[in-house]
């Protein structure tokens, strides 16, 4: 930008200079007499060349030689993975079968005495923070070889030609460093699917990427690993067996894992004795490794914020409780009668909950967290698989409950079952069109008929929802003094554990007619 300035006022100086140097050739003066006029010359060409130089360096060509000579990849210094299927916890299934993987890297001379080759590719596809980046790095550690790391998104630029330029020298240097683990996250970024309609720079880098895919040598071992969370996105040919041949699907957690998973990120953490890992294994039921991780980092984090020398149980219980809720908001502005309101809204919630036997309630609360004012921390009694019709017709009368209370006891509804009202019509959503669980019979629905037929669908899944809202009235209305004293017990201490819940109860022990 200096030069280009320094440039510009140079020849600003010489238009000038050359301009009084043309007049006076023309009318003659006694004070540029003594200038030849092989040096005019000169002196012009040189404002000529100057303002050519100008012109063409404002004009932007479509390929720039510093784009295509800073390449990211090959700037990357050769990485050896210390990561082993010892860092790995869970999983065991995909450890298993990424042994044959492993095997072949290290002796594959026995395989290939069978006429087998080694697999291409293998793709992990799953939900985010299940741990796919470190199943790709403990194979690159278990095998000694080369670890290549690139995003997806590294490939992506707006000039024709360099996407696929980088795939080339990503995969030269693979090959060149054989044994190598070429690891591409969030390969969705270059491997969406392709349309009549579109030629642009991915699609062409999309293209470098198969040809090079398919193009390896039979004695290069080199194994390229993708992962993605949305595998639905991916083109067809990246997908077929030479290319990606095992899919591999890396889910959350079961129980047994999230154990696992708890005991590798406290191992160097100070506990108290206190601290059972299986118990809390049980209350996080659906997180990712992801979130087992932060859990037990903010644990740490609340211990050393409460000046203590051990992790008890307490900071567990708070670690879940702000990943899951969300930060604790410090000196709330909540009226009363917005604080008796959730009272009962979470009463109404905690109540159905036990009574039906969806989740084990482990807290009841009115203290706002994120952008609730209240909320019910809940988890099932055992991982589960398959769920009934009835079960899920429960859950949805619990997500009502809270409503429900509320109509019930203030003859009134307010905003603050927005969330509710969203997870109770998903699942009414997917029973109708996904399990076939309405009146609709066995049918599994796709958006085209979706986006066609939204009348009847809507129909069908507020029949569910308004069933499922008059039965939540029915058990609440049945229970009312169980109700009022959760609700005024919360209103006194704000927050309330299952034991206590389970006290309460007590005290209302009767046969209660529930909904069948």
């Amino acid at each position: 930008m200096k030069r280009k300035r320094l440039a510009f006022t140079i020849l600003v100086i010489s238009i000038i200079f050359s301009t009084i140097l043309l007049f006076d050739n023309l009318y003659p003066s006694l004070g540029l007499n003594k200038i030849k006029i092989t040096s005019r010359w000169v002196f012009w060409s040189f404002t000529i060349i100057l303002l050519v130089y100008l012109i063409k360096s404002d004009s932007k060509p479509q390929l720039v030689p510093s784009v295509l000579t800073s390449e990211k990849i090959a700037n990357k210094e050769r990485d050896k993975s210390e990561v082993s299927f010892k860092d790995v916890a869970g999983l065991e299934e995909i450890k298993e079968e990424l042994q044959e993987t492993i095997d072949f890297i290290n002796n594959s001379s026995k395989y290939k005495k069978m006429g087998a080759r080694i697999p291409k590719g293998i793709l992990f596809y799953g939900p985010p923070g299940t741990g796919k980046t470190l199943l790709a790095k403990a194979v690159a550690g278990e095998t000694n070889s080369v670890f290549l790391y690139a995003s997806g998104s590294e490939f992506v630029e707006k000039y024709v030609g360099v996407g696929a330029k980088r795939v080339r020298s990503l995969f030269e240097r693979a090959k060149k460093e054989a044994p190598s683990i070429v690891f591409i996250d969030e390969i969705d970024a270059i491997g969406t699917k392709r349309n009549l309609e579109s030629n642009n720079e991915k699609d062409q880098t999309l293209n470098q990427l198969l040809v090079e895919m398919d193009g390896f040598n039979s004695h290069e071992t080199v194994i390229v690993i993708g992962a993605t969370n949305r595998l639905d996105l991916l083109d067809e040919a990246l997908l077929r067996p030479g290319r990606f041949d095992r899919h591999i699907y890396v889910g959350n957690p079961n129980m047994k894992a999230r154990e696992q998973i708890l005991k590798v990120h406290t191992k160097n953490k100070p506990l108290d004795k206190s601290v059972d890992i299986l118990d809390i294994a049980r209350k996080t039921h659906g997180l990712s490794g992801a979130d087992l991780a932060n859990i037990a980092n903010e644990a740490a984090i609340i211990a050393v914020r409460r000046n203590k020398s051990k992790i008890t149980i307490e900071e567990f219980d708070a670690a879940i409780e702000r990943v899951l809720a969300g930060l604790e908001v410090k000196n709330p502005t909540v009226l009363l009668k917005e604080k008796k309101t959730v009272s009962f809204h979470e009463a109404g919630h905690a109540l159905v909950a036990k009574l039906l036997n969806t989740e084990m309630v482990q807290k009841v609360s009115i203290i706002p967290r994120g952008q609730a004012l209240g909320y019910v921390l809940k988890f099932p009694e055992e991982d589960r698989y398959l769920l009934t019709e009835r079960e899920l017709i429960n859950k949805i009368i619990t997500l009502l409950a809270g409503r429900a209370a509320e109509e019930l006891v203030f003859r009134e509804i307010t905003t603050g079952a927005k969330d509710d009202l969203d997870k109770a019509t998903k699942i009414a959503r997917e029973m109708v069109c996904s399990y076939g669980m309405g009146s609709l019979g066995p049918i599994a629905i796709d958006e085209q008929y979706i986006k066609h037929n939204y009348g009847v669908l809507r129909d069908e899944i507020k029949r569910i929802l308004d069933y499922c809202y008059k039965e939540a009235l029915e058990i609440l209305d049945e229970n009312k003094p169980l109700l009022y004293h959760i609700a005024n017990t919360l209103m006194e201490k704000e927050t309330m554990d299952g034991e206590e819940l389970d006290e309460i109860f007590k005290i209302y022990e009767k046969p209660i007619d529930c909904a069948t």
